[in-house]
């Protein structure tokens, strides 16, 4: 097994991207990629609690989150299907599925795109973290670009993620959401 396979997997914990290689996910490049992408993530007052870099990696993106002054605990964080953050943020969507899978990384049949490990939030209210997704792209044209007709946004919930609820792992209200830019 290969070590970057190996970390991918025990980073994201996508039962689906780990089960198969990951050069099998990438999907052939049909535009130029941004080999950046940018969320700067905002409460419902509007107040700024984080940011998250996005970068186009051979096999997937890599997300680089920085919070602070969040709320400590366990939250659920996904990339949703809209690329719009009006509190108290449904107005993000759906988590992004361009699959049409079920919710959670326990699925039998994979997650969804936009499914995220869990956040662990500590007492400072402040956390760094990199997570790589291999169900999604920076590439536009493709079926899994995050960069699709009405965009897409990231969202961190009031609670944990259960891996399992359908259709979003019974995480509660939408409580910080940014979208994603070039």
């Amino acid at each position: 097994m290969r070590i970057g396979r190996l970390m991918t997997c025990s980073l994201v914990m996508l039962a689906a991207g780990c089960l198969m290689p990951l050069q099998s996910q990438a999907q052939p490049q049909t535009q130029a990629a941004p080999t950046t992408a940018k969320a700067a993530l905002k409460d419902a007052a509007g107040k700024d609690v984080g940011r998250v870099e996005l970068a186009q990696m051979p096999a997937g993106v890599l997300l680089k989150m920085s919070l602070k002054g969040f709320p400590a605990g366990d939250r659920a964080f996904h990339i949703h299907a809209v690329g719009k953050c009006e509190p108290p943020f449904t107005s993000a969507g759906p988590h992004f599925n361009p699959g049409n899978k079920k919710h959670g990384m326990a699925a039998a049949d994979g997650a969804h795109a936009g499914d995220m490990p869990n956040l662990h939030i500590p007492a400072s209210g402040e956390l760094v973290i990199e997570i790589a997704n291999p169900m999604i792209s920076l590439v536009k044209g493709q079926p899994n670009s995050l960069f699709d007709a009405d965009g897409s946004a990231i969202v961190i919930h009031a609670a944990a993620d259960d891996y399992k609820s359908d259709p979003a792992g019974n995480a509660g209200d939408r409580i910080a959401c940014g979208v994603i830019v070039e």
